[in-house]
Order: C-alpha cells, then sequence, then structure tokens
C-alpha cells in the first residue's frame, strides 16, 4: 500500500493528513510546531508504514521552519507546493470553496497520490551550499534594504538640503557611501552644515575612513554648504535634520550588514568544491558566485537538463500558442534572486571579447540592452550546467566558437 503524507502549515500548528493509493484518510492529526509535534509527526509516519528504506513523501505549500528542516535532514523527500496549485486542485474535488486546514493537508497528500512526478522534490543540497543559500540571500535582502533607504534619504534631502544632494549625487559617489553617511550624521540639515570649520569637517572624512584627497574634499564640501538654497521654516528645518539622522542610522547599519554578510557569503562560497568551476567563468566574483550557486544548489540531479535551469532562472523564453496565436515571451515567473544575480554576472562579463561579441550579435538582430543581457545570461547559464555535470572549467572558445573565430580573422 502506497501512502502520501499532506502538511497544512501554520504559524504555531500543523495539520497532518495521510492518504492510501485510492484516497482514502489513513491517519490525521493536528501537531504543534516543537520538538514534540515532531516526535508526534515521525510516530504517525511509523505506524502508517514509513521505513528508512521507503519514507513516506511529504507534501506542503511552505517548506520552511524547523520540522521541514528536520525531515530534510533524515533523506526524506519534501515536495513544496504552490498555493496557487493547491488552490486548483482543491476545487477539483469541489466546486463549494469550503476551505479547512484539514482539507487543505488532505488535498496535499492526493496531490502526491496523482501527479508526484509532475512535481519536484525540494533539492538535497549539501549543508554547505545551504548554509551559502542563507548568506547570499540575506546580504542580497540587504542591498535590496539599501538601495530602498538610499532612495528615501534621497528624496527626504530633496525636500529641505539641496546642498548635500549636490555634493553627495555625483558619479562615483552616493549617499550611501562613508563619507555621506559621517558627514551627514554631524550635519543632518543646512544650518548645521554651514556652521562646519575645516577642522570638523576634516575630522568627519577621516571617521569615515578616508585618507585620500581630504583637502580637497572639504573645500568641495565648504563651498557646496555655503552655496545659497531655498529653506524650510527653522522648526521645520530641526524636525527634518532629526529624520535624517534617523535614515543614516538605518542606512548606514544596512550597509553595514551588506558587507559583513557579503564577506561571510564569499568566504563559505570559497570552500565549495563547485568555486572553482563557477570562478572559471568571466564577470563572477566571490559574491555573484555566491549567489548563484545559492540557487542552483549542488545537487546534480535537480535539473534534467541545461533548459530546466534555463527555464528557472528565467533566461528561456515562454512560448504561448493558442489557435492562430502564437507569441514568445521573456518569462515571469521565474528565480527572482537568480535573475538579479545573472544580471550582474552578465554586466560584468561584458569585458570579455567573446562574450561582448555575442552581446553585440544579439543587439545586431535587434534585441534591446535587456534582451541581449538576457541571452546571453541564457547561453552562460547552458555552459555552467554543463561544466558542473562534467567537472570542467569554462572554455571561451568552446562557449563562443563564432565569436572567438571572428576575433581570430580580425586579429590576422
Amino acid at each position: 500500500m502506497t501512502i502520501t503524507c499532506g502538511i497544512d502549515w501554520a504559524e504555531d500548528h500543523h495539520d497532518v493528513a495521510l492518504v492510501d493509493e485510492t484516497g482514502k484518510l489513513v491517519a490525521k492529526r493536528r501537531i504543534t510546531d516543537d520538538a514534540d509535534g515532531f516526535r508526534q509527526l515521525l510516530a504517525l509516519l511509523v505506524e502508517a508504514g514509513d521505513t528508512v528504506q521507503a519514507p513516506i513523501p511529504v507534501a506542503v505549500e511552505t517548506a520552511r521552519g524547523l520540522i521541514f528542516a528536520c525531515l530534510r535532514a533524515g533523506g526524506r523527500k519534501v515536495y513544496s507546493i504552490n498555493p496557487m496549485a493547491v488552490a486548483r486542485y482543491r476545487e477539483r474535488r469541489s466546486n463549494a470553496r469550503a476551505k479547512s486546514d484539514h482539507a487543505d493537508a488532505m488535498t496535499l497528500a492526493n496531490i502526491l497520490r496523482t501527479d508526484a512526478d509532475v512535481h519536484r522534490p525540494l533539492p538535497d543540497d549539501s549543508e554547505l551550499v545551504q548554509a551559502i543559500a542563507v548568506l547570499a540571500r540575506a546580504q542580497q535582502d540587504a542591498v535590496w534594504n539599501r538601495a530602498q533607504l538610499n532612495n528615501q534619504l534621497r528624496s527626504h534631502l530633496k525636500q529641505y538640503y539641496p546642498a548635500a544632494l549636490a555634493v553627495f549625487q555625483v558619479r562615483g559617489v552616493g549617499l550611501d557611501s562613508r563619507e555621506a553617511r559621517a558627514v551627514l550624521a554631524v550635519a543632518p540639515g543646512p544650518a548645521t552644515a554651514a556652521r562646519l570649520t575645516r577642522a570638523q569637517l576634516r575630522a568627519a572624512l577621516r571617521k569615515s575612513g578616508r585618507q585620500r584627497n581630504i583637502e580637497t574634499w572639504v573645500e568641495r564640501l565648504r563651498t557646496a554648504f555655503a552655496g545659497e538654497y531655498l529653506h524650510q521654516l527653522p522648526l521645520v528645518e530641526q524636525a527634518m535634520a532629526r529624520q535624517t539622522l534617523a535614515l543614516v542610522a538605518q542606512l548606514d547599519a544596512a550597509c553595514r550588514a551588506a558587507d559583513d554578510l557579503g564577506d561571510a557569503a564569499a568566504e563559505a562560497f570559497a570552500e565549495h568544491p563547485d568555486a572553482e568551476v563557477v570562478n572559471s567563468f568571466p564577470g563572477i566574483g566571490p559574491l555573484t558566485g555566491a549567489r548563484v550557486l545559492a540557487e542552483i544548489g549542488d545537487d546534480r540531479s535537480r535539473f534534467a537538463d541545461a533548459r530546466a535551469l534555463k527555464a528557472y532562472a528565467g533566461s528561456a523564453p515562454v512560448t504561448i500558442a493558442s489557435g492562430k496565436s502564437h507569441v514568445v515571451r521573456h518569462r515571469r515567473v521565474k528565480n527572482q534572486r537568480l535573475a538579479a544575480a545573472g544580471y550582474v554576472w552578465i554586466f560584468g562579463a561584458l569585458p570579455s571579447p567573446q562574450v561582448k561579441a555575442e552581446y553585440d550579435r544579439r543587439r545586431a538582430l535587434g534585441d534591446r540592452h535587456t534582451a541581449a543581457m538576457r541571452n546571453v545570461f541564457n547561453r552562460l547559464l547552458g555552459g555552467l550546467h554543463h561544466c558542473l555535470q562534467s567537472g570542467q572549467k569554462f572554455d571561451p572558445d568552446k562557449a563562443f566558437p563564432t565569436a572567438s573565430a571572428a576575433s581570430v580573422a580580425l586579429a590576422a
């Protein structure tokens, strides 16, 4: 008898349902989200015939939390089913739109009973790559948070402090730079900035870590802060300055978090055996490599072929055909983190002659910049899948034979 298990996740408890090959309910139970609940779940599975050689597969909507981490660590197949798919399966059995936690657990179990082959279990990634994923995703979140706070601070300064924007919104320097954060911490408003002496500005710049061109910076700041600008009312300006201090403190924390997590992710990535292969690709540094490896993992059976990886990353197009309509579009449903890392990857790889030639070829065919970048990412992603499967390093002449031949012809 084949048994499948479905678990409906909640904040402090989980509903468990086990069904046989006919869809008949074998057992059900509500467990707590703690060690005692995990023991109850294991006991329920054992009573249903669970063994080490043939563990009962488990389907969930959201595979997060300690219970599901322990299930994965035990070598059990855990399937994470998209909630939208669960809703469609629920409608197959009832049109009344009735919903309950127990019914959802049974729906999840029946999904595995009928359509396990069309759903993929969570990858069997190593402990190291799971740690890299935690660090890389946290660092990416910190970077996105930093960008959001930077935009928020810029919008706020525009309302009352244009001198700060004139100084720090220039090429190579931004509001999230160490110099900007240090100066805004001691001069959060135009009135305070105008009273700063050269010695105070010099001290703030040194405190930020700057060692070169300090006098040039001091003169730039003095000139900008002494300029003529429109002002808010004095009390309003003071209140806005207090808000700036709060935003600068948040931005400073986000910048430090992004830097610290980036160093930790790069160190963990360097310890992984796949790092040598990933680093052989042009445009991939330690942090980008950590982000890419975090999303694709090191379970070689996760992607059947390179096409599956490309679809997962969103670099492969999707075809929508119905009757006489036939449209090819870029994918919107994808791993957003891997797609974001891919854009950074290809942007850093453009100095490579072969990559630049492929990008120019796509542009000549009519692709816009983003589409050309996505197509180059698609090609390099296929090469990465091949190299990881075979254990060999990236060879630009094999990856871009046409571009290599063209460059040799130009050199001759």
